[in-house]
């Protein structure tokens, strides 16, 4: 049996020019767990050309979502932005990952930390029942440079709480705090100076970062992972993996180019 699945493109969305989406045909035999990343790609001259993505869609829906940034002379993404409608792209058969809400001890809060196209798992996981059943509230925060950057926005804050099934428990217990570093907003900074400032809880009206209230999963830039990896190891916070859970969480296979 090979490593990889055909999976043929149902949909593509071009959020800017550095960044787009695109929805896919799903095996019914690929299995995974919310937060988790799979191998993706082209074939290259009878090769396949693959980098880890992060899983945008639910594992309960029928297709599969991707997140994606455009990287000109990227060898992948070069060539991966221009799919359109029918095409084939390559699915790798083993989706694995670390952003799983099963490895993370239980607490009062969750907060998902993303930047960029980090912000692909935490898709996944807030359309998750267990997330809201597992913990009392859920804060995603996505940082971007400009605002146009803030895929899935109108997703998020119109479109989920009127989800027939999930609407009550999203308008409920999920707050989304984006924010944006390169131009006027209403939400301002990097993640890691709005958590080092206090600004992040004074909006949202919520104590600071406590280990025994809050856990946190973290995907984005490598930056933005050790930097915070370091704030919270330095406030007690200790990380977990797959066979031991902990109070935070981060993933650091992520798509590149």
């Amino acid at each position: 049996m090979s490593a990889f699945l055909e999976e043929r493109v149902l949909s593509v969305h071009h959020w800017t020019d550095r960044l787009f989406s695109f929805t896919t045909t799903r095996d019914p035999a690929l299995r995974f767990s919310n937060g988790h990343f799979t191998m993706i790609g082209l074939r290259i001259n009878n090769k396949p050309l693959l980098r880890a993505y992060s899983i945008a869609s639910a594992n309960y829906e029928e297709s599969l979502e991707f997140l994606s940034i455009k990287v000109e002379d990227g060898p992948l993404t070069s060539k991966l932005q221009h799919i359109k409608v029918g095409d084939t792209i390559v699915v790798g058969r083993k989706p694995t990952g670390t952003l799983l809400i099963d490895y993370l001890l239980p607490a009062k809060r969750l907060y998902m930390f993303s930047s960029g196209t980090g912000l692909a798992p935490f898709m996944s996981v807030i359309r998750d029942p267990e997330t809201y059943e597992k913990f009392e509230e859920v804060i995603l925060v996505h940082g971007v440079r400009e605002v146009a950057e803030l895929a899935y926005y109108d997703y998020i804050t119109k479109e989920l709480p009127a989800h027939e099934f999930l609407g009550e428990m999203i308008t409920k217990q999920l707050r989304y705090y984006p924010t944006v570093t390169r131009e006027a907003y209403h939400h301002q900074g990097r993640i890691t100076d709005l958590i080092e400032n206090g600004k992040l809880f004074s909006d949202l009206g919520v104590p600071a970062l406590n280990r025994e209230q809050d856990r946190i999963m973290i995907c984005g830039s490598p930056g933005m992972l050790r930097d915070l990896k370091g704030m919270l190891e330095e406030r007690g916070f200790n990380e977990g993996n797959t066979s031991k859970p902990g109070d935070f969480v981060i993933e650091r296979a992520f798509a590149e180019q």
